[in-house]
């Protein structure tokens, strides 16, 4: 084994250890989280390391970055589209991420739509949503979450299956709970509302600094980038 994946298998070990003892503070079993590694800083020799130790989810934030790195190793793991998603790029995602965690406007959706449309498939999103409300930040407002899953609701070729959002980043991690608690009480509140293009499973929350947190407070998925993937 190389230096570089003994250290990655080092940062990964700590990594879960952090996870099951999260899992433990809220009662939830180790596999209901899953672990997006956040390689946007890295090139694809790192991402064949992380796939080479066990690592499943690979999540991108570029397009134009990620495309390279998804010609080498895109027929393994799990790759998600993380970052914003520009309309005129859509049609370089759908068909190889297997997840989009950015949906947060109809153009996107309908754009979403259109292109799973063309190849017969569904689009599988997270529906983003600014919690935390700073402008600063992507999301759909928790105010338009309503109108915007009526809208919707006719394009047969996209499936909500989650939720995502990015808390304020701050020096303490318990400052980003009510953002977190707020993410979970938005899935309950869709689920009551049973649109049947939005059954919500997943939440996608909780970054390096603050997934502990997150976890305590149902993400599903959580998004490590430094934690666990050293940049060069």
């Amino acid at each position: 084994m190389t230096r570089e994946r003994e250290m990655l298998k080092a940062r990964l070990a700590a990594v879960e250890e952090r996870i099951a003892a999260a899992c433990d503070r809220a009662n939830r079993k180790r596999e209901e989280v899953k672990v997006i590694a956040v390689t946007k800083y890295v090139d694809a020799d790192a991402i064949g390391d992380l796939l080479a130790i066990g690592v499943e989810h690979i999540g991108e934030n570029r397009v134009q970055d990620a495309l390279p790195k998804f010609e080498r190793y895109g027929h393994l793991g799990t790759w998600h589209f993380i970052g914003h998603l520009q309309t005129n790029k859509v049609k370089d995602v759908v068909g190889k991420f297997a997840h989009i965690h950015s949906l947060d406007r109809l153009s996107l959706a309908r754009e979403l739509n259109k292109r799973g449309e063309a190849l017969d498939r569904v689009v599988s999103c997270f529906l983003q949503l600014n919690i935390s409300g700073e402008e600063t930040k992507f999301g759909l407002s928790p105010n338009d979450v309503l109108a915007f899953l009526q809208e919707t609701s006719n394009m047969n070729h996209i499936k909500i299956v989650g939720l995502m959002t990015m808390a304020p980043f701050v020096e303490n991690p318990e400052e980003a709970r009510p953002v977190f608690r707020g993410l979970r009480e938005w899935k309950e509140r869709i689920n009551g509302w049973n649109f049947p293009h939005a059954a919500i499973e997943e939440l996608s929350m909780g970054m390096s600094n603050d997934f502990e947190v997150a976890i305590e407070e149902g993400a599903t998925y959580v998004r490590l980038g430094s934690v666990l993937v050293k940049p060069e």
